[in-house]
This record gives structure tokens, sequence and C-alpha cells, in this order.
């Protein structure tokens, strides 16, 4: 097998520049009042000071592991409000 891989395998390269940019952000848990520095390739304009002393742009989030009810073992009640009524007023037959 190790011959018919040896011939079947070329030198292939990535496209470039077609990749988004892979970056410290942090992750801002809003109903848990919790915040996270991890990668990723989301970016927003709102920024934050972390504790190395860098800014780092903030994504919020309103459930997170630390406020889901799966990993905190507790009934969380995340406020909702408007949104149904949002969303009845867009699609609302006419």
């Amino acid at each position: 097998m190790q011959s018919f891989l040896k011939g079947a395998v070329k030198n292939i390269e990535m496209k470039k520049d077609i990749h988004p940019e892979y970056k410290d952000v942090i992750f801002q848990d809003t109903s848990a009042d919790i915040a996270f520095l991890t990668k990723s390739t989301m970016s927003s304009s709102d920024t934050m000071k972390w504790t190395d002393g860098n800014e780092y742009p903030v994504v919020k989030v309103e459930v997170s592991s630390a406020s889901h009810p799966f990993f905190t073992g507790k009934k969380l009640f995340v406020d909702t409000a408007g949104r149904v009524e949002k969303f009845n007023k867009k699609y609302k037959s006419k």
C-alpha cells in the first residue's frame, strides 16, 4: 500500500488569501457575566483589555458553558423578550 500512496501523493498547495484570519478573541457571556480568551475567526469592532494587558476584539454571547443548563446543572431563564413579537411582526400574514 505504501508504494500506491507514494505514486499518488503530489505536492498540493493550499489556495492563498481565501481563509479568514485566526486570532485571539474574547467571548463575553452576558448572562453569566464571565469572559474567556480563545482563538477564533470571528471579529468585532468592540475591544476589551484582557488581564495580560493586551486589547482584543470582544464577541458578546448570551449562552456559554458558564451559563448553559447542561454544563451548570441549573435551570436558567434567558431573557428573550421581544424576539417572538419581532418575529411575529415581521412574518405575520397580511
